[in-house]
């Protein structure tokens, strides 16, 4: 997922040669890479310790000493990043890709952090660059998958994560939005199967659940719809939606079984009052739930 940004954390001897040039730091000061060396490592033992502010200290303190030394951009971005401060996050990313424009995880990262910042076509061409950089990194593939998502550009979502699965990675969340645009394009079987193997990957997960519900519910398999609901709602049981659309599958699949669709109203009736937003929908279920018990009592008088 986009959380992931890689962090540097191998410490670099202070006493290895660079094949640096000199480079001069605001305006008249020289590069010193050694002193840079000591203030990244500093800045991982730092990082490791857990002392962040510390670690922020020493690698903008090892930026200083040498403005080209594109892993303590990395690492430095990488804890604004886990801050969540991604304006401060993209600033270090974009430092890293312009010193390192052959670095795949400089670009990886700026399309992550982009991606936060909905900035979805510059983070289309940071994820494609780092792509290009690493062919072979499945991940790449992923985050590229969910910027195709955010912008509904599905085709280009199914082709990504094919080429995800195909270096070997996927994960539940891979298979649920090929299963989600797998049906956005009619191809509802497909859809089906990829849903299935989301499940399959993390069988707690709602949404999967909830979008095979929906499909099986649109082909009228309500038996199926139903179990795939009910399976939502053991994943989250605070999803009045969820709820709802099982009271509908189980009354569809057995339409005479008045006290079965009863049970399954009044349980979301009681889930949908304590949502303001399920207003509409608690309006339209105590209606049809005094329907139903007067259906009933009719019937019993006869």
């Amino acid at each position: 997922m986009l959380e992931r940004i890689r962090l540097k954390t191998s410490l670099i001897c202070a006493a290895a040669t660079l094949l640096l040039a000199l480079t001069l730091i605001a305006g008249s000061a020289v590069a010193d890479p050694e002193k840079a060396k000591e203030f990244f490592n500093a800045g991982i033992e730092a990082t490791q310790a857990g002392n962040t502010e510390d670690a922020i200290s020493a690698y903008q303190s090892a930026i200083k000493e040498d403005a080209d030394f594109v892993d303590a951009y990395l690492n430095l971005g990488a804890i604004y990043f886990g801050q969540r401060d991604y304006e401060n996050a993209l600033e270090n990313f974009k430092a890293a890709t312009e010193r390192g424009p052959d670095n795949a995880d400089a670009f990886s990262n700026l399309g992550k952090v982009e991606y936060k910042l909905r900035q979805y076509v510059e983070a289309e061409a940071a994820l494609k660059q780092a792509i290009a950089l690493n062919p072979d990194n499945a991940d790449n593939y992923k985050d590229l998958a969910l910027v195709y998502n955010a912008n509904r550009n599905y085709k280009a979502l199914i082709e990504t994560i094919n080429q995800c699965h195909a270096k070997g990675g996927g994960d539940y969340l891979t298979y649920y939005m090929l299963g989600k645009a797998l049906k956005k394009e009619g191809q509802t079987n497909d859809a089906i199967a990829a849903l299935k193997q989301s499940v399959a990957k993390k069988s707690g997960y709602y949404n999967a659940h909830f979008a095979l519900g929906q499909i099986y519910q649109s082909q009228e398999k309500f038996d199926l719809a139903a179990k795939s609901f009910r399976a939502a709602l053991k994943a989250n049981p605070k999803k009045y939606k969820a709820s709802y659309n099982y009271a509908v599958a189980v009354e569809s699949s057995n339409p005479d079984d008045i006290d079965g669709a009863i049970s399954v109203w009044s349980s979301f009736v009681s889930l949908a009052k304590k949502y303001p937003k399920a207003k509409s929908d608690l309006a339209v279920a105590e209606q049809h739930l005094d329907d139903l018990k007067e259906r009933k009592r009719v019937e019993a008088l006869n």
